[in-house]
């Protein structure tokens, strides 16, 4: 991967991250994200347990396993939201990038989804609680995942740990639903062929 590359898709991010997320006002973050979390929990509600536990595309996650990814990353991430708020850094190490329960499979499908609407109404409801000019110092490491072409032009993963403020973090996880929405949808339309 050409250096140029690695700091473009950096650089680009980091300008989404300020003008998206630090400088927007805490409103529009959590209106954005509530759409996202709204989008992904339209789409995933009418889809059966033996649909969502199917393998659409081989080698990539069926949509339990994308959505039991989601209620894993995105638990802890509420707890570190909570410490940003606080005006203090989360403690301990980023959350891992393909962070997936032990047994994603042998999770009841309709409590998945509960408990991701849980958590995504805790999110929200977290965010709404943020005084409108609230500032802090605080930040919080992500493991930021973007895709860039390596040097045959195919798309390949980038990682880095960025630290964000928390209008910065909360924008992630509109980043994060839609990536992985387009992700379920991509599975359920190999299901349906």
């Amino acid at each position: 991967m050409k250096p140029g590359v690695v700091d473009e898709a950096k650089a680009k991010a980091r300008e989404y991250f300020r003008t998206r997320g630090t400088l927007a006002s805490a409103a529009s973050i959590h209106e954005r994200v509530a759409d996202a979390f709204g989008a992904l929990g339209a789409f995933i509600e009418p889809i059966s347990a033996a649909t969502a536990a199917r393998v659409g595309i081989p080698g990539e996650w069926t949509i339990q396993e994308i959505v039991d990814h989601l209620v894993e990353t995105h638990r802890p991430g509420l707890d570190e939201l909570w410490c940003l708020l606080a005006g203090r850094r989360p403690p301990g190490d980023p959350i891992p990038a393909g962070l997936q329960s032990k047994a994603p499979l042998q999770r009841p499908w309709p409590w998945l989804r509960a408990e991701l609407a849980r958590v995504h109404g805790d999110i929200l409801r977290a965010l709404a609680s943020a005084p409108a000019g609230f500032v802090t110092d605080a930040r919080a490491p992500i493991v930021m995942v973007v895709n860039v072409p390596d040097g045959h032009g195919r798309l390949v993963p980038l990682h880095w740990v960025e630290d964000l403020d928390w209008k910065a973090y909360a924008i992630v996880w509109r980043l994060h639903v839609i990536d992985h929405l387009k992700q379920a949808k991509k599975t359920y339309a190999a299901l349906e062929r």
